[in-house]
């Protein structure tokens, strides 16, 4: 059996994902703990008895972001499991986990050849308090392979679908070990993932807490170019001491790097190789009005959208992160109808009705793939203005970054 755990910030997203299954009859509810029947008085699900049950845990929340809990179970193929039997793996595999005491609700999927579960609970319990998620991952195969041995169900094989996650964790600076932990993740999305520029890598390695700069200059007449790396917090600053690629291997640093850019440009200029993601991203737009909405519709087809704001809250850059593709792209890259332009144009009315702050120049969001051909290049005058904001936007992470180191001397 093999879990995919993720988060994200607003649980109605997920349950809308779960429900819109169900209507199609790709899915049905299996079960539920500690919530209200999450079925309206036409034995449709109702979304609004569900978010009901979610509310006083959310209201109690005191400053967690992410607080869905939103993961999916996967048996083998080969196991025959009842309702009743999956309802039992699914209880002791909750209690384990921390969240046997959490409302949850369970999903069985139907929508793709094998059967298998989703289940959406939320990190915070009653009290307002996150619940640890130290270690998930470690801890989740850990439950399944005891699972495993109780149900007699079959173990799980290295296959592509587990291989696809083998070191696609977000680095824990405090695990240690920080340099390997970076290493296996680099590596990792080397080969998961396809990146057309320094600009994807950076932000797609960020997504799991790593981050990446390129050295360049002259000394004493002779060029030189290399790669730095090292380890970031949930709220993107830097932690511990970055290291040289050269410490990695060769494989990681800045020539294979322009390398493995080329390649990836090859791959998706081949016809159709961004159609997907592009449809994924025009029914979000068609379908959402605010950038969280659209967000966490792409989120939960698979698809992290990283919007970058400048200090007045002006969308200045995008990027599309598909996870189950392993494509990484610009705005850019995908057509003028995706330019970060087009964006801060569709979510004007919500940029300016929240009136965002500084401290929330960058915004990170969850989701999304798929569609037709480029449209044409950006306009001159477009670049040159994202450019400018580009700079601001480093400039000001720079002085956060050194305040940030600052305060932990003084402290």
């Amino acid at each position: 059996m093999v879990a995919n755990i993720r988060t994200g910030a607003t649980v109605g997203g997920a349950i809308r994902y779960n429900e819109e299954k169900d209507n199609r009859r790709q899915a049905e509810v299996l079960c539920w703990n500690r919530m209200l029947d999450p079925f309206d008085t036409a034995g449709r699900m109702s979304h609004e008895r569900c978010m009901a049950s979610f509310e006083p845990f959310l209201l109690a929340n005191r400053r967690t972001t992410n607080t869905v809990f939103h993961v999916s179970l996967n048996p083998s193929p080969e196991d025959r499991l009842t309702d009743e039997q999956l309802g039992e793996i699914v209880r002791e595999y909750m209690e384990q986990m921390g969240y046997g005491e959490q409302p949850y609700i369970v999903f069985k999927h139907r929508d793709i050849a094998r059967e298998h579960l989703h289940i959406v609970s939320l990190r915070v319990d009653s009290t307002g308090r996150k619940i640890s998620d130290s270690h998930e991952y470690d801890r989740s195969m850990s439950i399944l392979r005891d699972l495993e041995q109780k149900y007699g169900l079959h173990p799980s094989v290295k296959g592509q679908e587990l291989q696809d996650r083998e070191g696609l964790r977000k680095v824990d600076y405090q695990k240690g070990d920080v340099k390997q932990q970076v290493s296996s993740t680099i590596r990792s999305c080397l080969r998961h993932y396809r990146c057309a520029s320094f600009g994807e890598w950076r932000t797609l390695l960020e997504v799991f807490n790593v981050s990446a700069e390129e050295r360049t200059g002259t000394i004493e007449g002779r060029d030189y170019a290399g790669m730095i790396y090292g380890a970031l917090t949930d709220d993107g600053y830097g932690i511990g001491m970055p290291f040289k690629s050269s410490r990695i291997g060769k494989d990681v640093g800045y020539e294979a790097l322009q390398r493995y850019y080329e390649r990836s440009k090859m791959a998706l200029k081949e016809p159709g190789a961004l159609d997907e993601l592009r449809e994924k991203i025009v029914d979000g737009m068609a379908r959402c009005s605010t950038r969280t909405e659209f967000c966490e519709r792409l989120y939960n087809k698979g698809v992290d959208a990283v919007f970058r704001l400048n200090a007045a809250g002006r969308i200045y850059g995008v990027t599309f992160i598909d996870h189950e593709m392993g494509i990484v792209a610009n705005g850019s890259l995908l057509g003028r109808s995706f330019s970060a332009n087009a964006f801060e144009q569709l979510f004007h009315a919500e940029a300016k009705e929240r009136g965002v702050s500084r401290e929330s120049s960058v915004q990170e969001s969850p989701s999304s793939k798929e569609s037709f051909r480029p449209g044409p290049s950006i306009h001159p005058l477009d670049a040159i203005l994202e450019l400018a904001d580009v700079q601001a936007y480093e400039e000001q992470q720079t002085l956060q970054q050194i305040r940030h180191r600052k305060k932990r001397l003084r402290s």
